[in-house]
C-alpha cells in the first residue's frame, strides 16, 4: 500500500505598517503596509501558478490582523471564498513581554530600565513564551490537518517565530534557535510534507515569492 502524504504550506505574513516600529506582538490593529499588500498578493500569485496550492483543501490564519490581510489577499488570488477562511489559535504571534514597547527607542528600548536582563540568552526566550510551547502548538496544528486531509496541500497564514520554531525542531530536533538567524522571509511560504499516519517527515521546501516587491 502506497502511503498517503499531506503537504502543510505556512506562509508568513507580509509587511506591517508600523510607523512607530512598536513591538506589535498580539495587539490589535496592526494591519499590512502598501507594500505588504502587494507582498501578499504576490505571494497569492505565486500560490496559484502551482495546481497544488491553487485548489487547496483548507485555508487557515493566525485571527492577528496582518495575518487575516495577507490571507485575504492570498485568496483573492487563488480564487478562494474568504468566507471559508478557518482561524486557529495555534498560528498566532509568539506570546512577548515586550509588546507595546518601541523597538531601540525611547525608556522602552531593549537596552534600558533592566530589559537587557530579559534577552541575555537569545536561545532561551526568557522576554516571553518558549520556542518549545511554540513549536508544540504549531505542531498540533499540522499533524491535525495532515491526517484530516490525506494527500492533499492546506494554506496557513502564520507569524516568523511559530514558523521557523516548528522547522528548526524538525531539523535539529529541538525548537531552540537564535532568533537572528531565522529563515522566513516576509510573505514567503515554507512548505512541510508529511507521511499520513505516521507523520514522518518527507520533505521541507522554502519559497520567498514577495522578495523582489518594492
Amino acid at each position: 500500500m502506497v502511503a498517503q502524504h499531506t503537504t502543510v504550506h505556512l506562509v508568513r505574513h507580509g509587511e506591517v505598517f508600523n510607523p512607530d516600529r512598536v513591538l506589535y506582538e498580539r495587539i490589535p490593529g496592526f494591519h499590512l503596509s502598501e507594500r505588504g499588500f502587494r507582498m501578499a498578493h504576490a505571494t497569492g500569485q505565486f500560490l496559484a501558478r502551482h495546481a497544488e496550492t491553487a485548489r487547496p483543501a483548507a485555508v487557515f490564519s493566525s485571527p492577528l490582523d496582518r495575518t487575516l490581510d495577507t490571507a485575504g489577499a492570498i485568496c483573492e488570488e487563488i480564487g478562494w471564498d474568504v468566507n471559508s477562511l478557518v482561524t486557529d489559535p495555534r498560528l498566532i504571534e509568539a506570546r512577548n513581554e515586550f509588546r507595546g514597547k518601541r523597538i531601540g527607542h525611547g525608556e522602552g528600548a531593549l537596552w534600558k530600565n533592566g530589559n537587557w536582563k530579559l534577552v541575555l540568552n537569545l536561545w532561551r526566550p526568557s522576554w516571553g513564551e518558549s520556542y518549545k510551547e511554540i513549536a508544540a502548538r504549531v505542531q498540533d496544528f499540522v499533524y491535525e490537518k495532515v491526517d484530516e486531509y490525506p494527500g492533499q496541500h492546506v494554506l496557513a497564514v502564520s507569524h516568523e517565530s511559530p514558523i521557523w520554531s516548528f522547522r528548526h525542531l524538525l531539523e535539529t530536533g529541538h525548537p531552540e534557535h537564535n532568533m537572528l538567524l531565522r529563515k522566513t522571509a516576509l510573505a514567503s511560504v515554507t512548505s512541510f510534507t508529511f507521511e499520513v499516519g505516521t507523520h514522518n517527515l518527507v520533505s521541507i521546501q522554502y519559497a520567498d515569492p514577495a522578495a523582489d516587491v518594492l
